[in-house]
């Protein structure tokens, strides 16, 4: 086969952003400025346009990809709960659920797309035309979001006490500035500044001191970085219990407020879970509050506010300022950022309309809405930096700026977890036990696995790099840690890894991270509440978002070992951070790159792609194949017929086994109108389970980052009973509408950990901007014996292989870790 060719010029289709499946309303939005595009969950609430994580993969790494926006399906199933039709009084009217499950929805571009910075308010006639909505917040959304306005009556405020105290803490931070000989590194950790003002904040709010009395003592001193020859930290994080469901007194209450201001009174099982049962006292003393229901955009709270405050509501009222501020922390979230730098912040700020951004900010900090990330730099000073005669007189040396980082509580915390965490497997001395490790690598399949084998032996935190090929070299190693005697388990991110994982390890020994987490499946935990296991290997590494991952390795016992293995080139995790990648780059455990490559046409053509090489392979087994189209309608006619005829007459692999990738849900070729035809093909019906048939192949989106797909088999009182490769699962039936589609055809985020005997993948012209590298390595390299290209995009595939890298996550962990660790450089 020849390179892949470029194919006809890109279609046009029209724009479909108010779409609806299942009857669940749809909508686009914009990207937030300064922190990308991101992703719209189909069918999410009418207050809940513009961020409703639902159960979509919210593909934080890429850039468009449901139209132009990655779908969202996996990224909070469990937070968007089905509610809302209309919009907050004010607000504009806003269309969709909050929850349907479900997969960003930003439609193909088409009409009016540029411009709308939150999608469009339930018009009709603007739907954003870079990603779909941001998402959610989730458990915590209520704690971070929250900040009130400072509430002195008279004299001086305990917020303006504060900030008076902030400036004699800046004050003394050059002062110690001035004695360093060589310019202030960037920290990474709540120390300094940033642990002064969260100490700060929680003693005035505690009201164990004044605000300015705390910055008078002298400032904690910092932990040191723990060495090999100390004891192992303590773990410190526990799984957060699951929120106990609001009372009915509790709802009415909120729905009473809600329909004061306008908003649906359906939101009031989101608004209970985000705010807790005094939701409603919460709701009336700060409107701006409904923000941290996820989907809700800010000028359906603005509405809101203005319903229920009257001729008290402004644009520069403080609530509204910290609410703001959140709210931009927490869509940064879901593009997989942990936090934001101070002038990407200020920038969305200045989008909203708020008179002084700058204000904002520091009120945000000095009410604990937000924590600061830096060391030594007065970021928050109202004047610039002394320059010039200044510099000149102390005979300072100028030096790079130090940039400031501002980020939510909860994820600040799960990175210091995270890191804690994995230093102190790192840093635990390797007991040697006896055990023959040397043989097992001898007896390893391949030389790959034998040299992560004796990496393994000797180092309790190893990386594992490599494409689909090396899954079976860290397989390797627990099969070798059980013929050892140790307790030996390995994880995968889906349903069908764990099956291709069992297939190399024993039923008994290979679990999804989830499952092992909940206690469902796995060893079970020791009477100090730690997995009973010795060595554990990850193999979805990259699927891990920062959350999942400090729960994880919290719950990882003291002297366990740890491989954290998966290819760098995928698609990251739907949910904020980027670990494994934070953890190559520091650079500080032991990492074994496999020297395995994946076989046969396919393997090649994805190594390249990883590559940044869209090169030329031979097939002469037609294991991939291009199947040019000049426009979207041609590429859903070229792609039923691919799934439907082609592929099982000549390649010999059955409908069933064959799986359709695109690009987002919305357009003229995206999932929808392919899910639609391909179900008139393969399974006409009425629908006769809430849109759903007997034979049905759907994706339920079980948890954020997570879709396992299935045939519908029946219904009963429980739910929808699927069948997902011969595994039983039963869908709640309040979750159908919400977190069910159809799944003939997915995106490459939620297909993400699983593989197929065939894949389809269809790129109509519309597509292009929604290609990236790491978009087309992940749905190419989901196809075992053959791919289908069905290719109308021309040079926007070559190009996007070789120029378009997956959007940067900006992160903490690296130098977390860099400082807890010793690193090849510091030795």
């Amino acid at each position: 086969m020849t390179a892949l060719p470029p194919g006809p010029a890109p279609g046009t289709p029209a724009a479909d952003a108010f779409g609806a499946e299942n009857g669940v309303a749809e909508v686009a939005e914009a990207s937030v400025a300064a922190s990308g595009a991101t992703n719209t969950p189909e069918g999410a609430g009418e207050v809940a346009e513009d961020s409703a994580p639902a159960a979509g993969e919210t593909d934080a790494d890429s850039t468009a990809e449901d139209d132009t926006a990655p779908e969202a399906d996996d990224t909070s199933a469990e937070e968007a709960a089905a509610g809302g039709d209309g919009g907050a009084a004010g607000a504009g009217t806003g269309t969709g659920d909050g929850s349907a499950g479900a997969e960003g929805d930003a439609d193909a571009t088409g009409d009016g797309s540029a411009g709308a910075e939150d999608g469009v308010a339930g018009t009709g006639d603007g739907s954003a035309g870079t990603e779909g909505d941001a998402a959610g917040a989730g458990d915590g959304s209520a704690e971070s979001g929250g900040g009130a306005a400072g509430d002195g009556v008279g004299g001086v405020s305990e917020a303006q006490a504060e900030l008076a105290a902030q400036r004699e803490l800046r004050a003394r931070i050059e002062a110690r500035k001035a004695e360093k000989e060589g310019p202030v590194a960037a920290g990474a950790k709540l120390s300094g500044q940033a642990a002064d003002l969260l100490a700060a904040v929680r003693a005035v709010e505690s009201g164990e001191k004044p605000g300015a009395s705390f910055f008078d003592s002298a400032p904690a001193p910092r932990r040191p970085a723990p060495v090999p020859s100390d004891p192992a930290p303590v773990r410190t994080q526990v799984p957060r219990p699951a929120r106990v469901a609001a009372g009915p007194e509790a709802l009415a209450a909120v729905r009473a407020v809600l329909s004061g201001g306008g908003a649906p009174d359906s939101l009031a099982p989101q608004v209970t879970d985000a705010l807790g049962e005094q939701a409603a006292d919460v709701l009336r003393a700060d409107p701006w509050q409904l923000l941290a229901v996820p989907g809700v955009r800010p000028e359906q709270a603005d509405g809101f506010a203005r319903a229920l405050l009257g001729a008290e509501c402004g644009p520069d009222d403080p609530r509204r300022a910290a609410a703001l501020v959140a709210w931009t922390l927490e869509r940064a979230s879901v593009q997989g950022h942990t936090a934001l730098p101070i002038a990407a912040v200020k920038a969305a700020l200045a989008e909203r309309s708020l008179p002084d951004p700058d204000e904002a900010v520091r009120q945000a900090i000095t009410e604990g809405v937000v924590l600061v990330f830096q060391d030594g730099e007065a970021a928050l000073d109202d004047e610039p930096a002394d320059t010039g005669e200044a510099a000149e007189e102390d005979g300072a040396e100028e030096t790079a700026p130090v940039e400031v980082l501002l980020g939510l509580d909860r994820y600040a915390l799960a990175e210091e977890s995270l890191a804690d965490g994995l230093a102190r497997l790192a840093n635990a001395p390797v007991k040697d036990d006896g055990r023959d490790w040397a043989g097992a690598a001898g007896a390893a399949p391949s030389p790959s696995a034998a040299e992560l084998i004796r990496a393994v032996a000797g180092s309790g935190l190893v990386t594992h790099s490599g494409g689909e090929a090396a899954r079976a070299e860290s397989a390797a190693v627990v099969t070798a840690a059980h013929g050892l005697g140790l307790r030996a388990a390995a994880t995968a991110h889906t349903r069908d890894g764990r099956r291709r994982l069992a297939a190399a390890v024993g039923d008994g020994r290979a679990f999804t991270v989830a499952a092992l987490l909940s206690g469902t499946e796995g060893p079970g935990r020791d009477e100090d509440g730690a997995l009973a296991l010795d060595v554990l290997v990850v193999q979805d590494a990259p699927q891990l978002d920062v959350e999942g991952a400090a729960m994880l390795v919290e719950s990882l016992p003291d002297g366990c070992r740890l491989v954290l293995g998966g290819d760098p080139e995928l698609l990251g995790s739907a949910g904020a951070g980027r670990v494994f990648a934070d953890v190559l780059e520091a650079r500080a455990v032991p990492h074994v790159a496999s020297r395995t490559p994946d076989p046969g046409p396919i393997g090649e053509l994805v190594s390249g792609i990883g590559a940044g090489e869209l090169g030329q392979v031979e097939a002469p087994g037609k294991e991939v194949v291009i199947v040019p189209v000049r426009d979207a309608g041609e590429a859903v006619h070229r792609c039923v017929q691919l799934v439907a005829d082609s592929v099982p007459r000549a390649i010999g692999v059955p409908t069933e086994q064959t799986q359709v990738i695109t690009v987002g849900h919305g357009g003229s070729a995206g999932t929808r109108a392919l899910n639609a035809a391909l179900k008139q093909r393969l399974n006409p019906g009425p629908g006769r389970f809430a849109g759903f048939d007997p034979g049905d192949r759907v994706a339920y989106a079980e948890a954020p980052g997570r879709t396992s797909v299935g045939v519908v088999g029946s219904a009963g009182p429980d739910g929808l009973h699927l069948d997902c490769g011969g595994e039983p699962l039963v869908v709640p039936k309040e979750r159908v509408e919400s977190a069910l589609r159809h799944g003939w055809a997915l995106t490459a985020h939620q297909a993400a950990g699983t593989r197929w005997p065939a894949v389809v993948v269809v790129l109509p012209g519309d597509a292009a901007q929604g290609l990236s590298r790491s978009w087309v390595y992940t749905a190419f390299g989901r196809a075992e014996r053959h791919l289908s290209v069905v290719h109308g995009v021309d040079q926007a595939l070559p190009h996007a292989v070789a120029e378009v890298p997956a959007p940067a996550r900006t992160t903490r962990l690296t130098p977390l870790l860099q400082a807890l660790l010793r690193t090849p450089e510091a030795e």
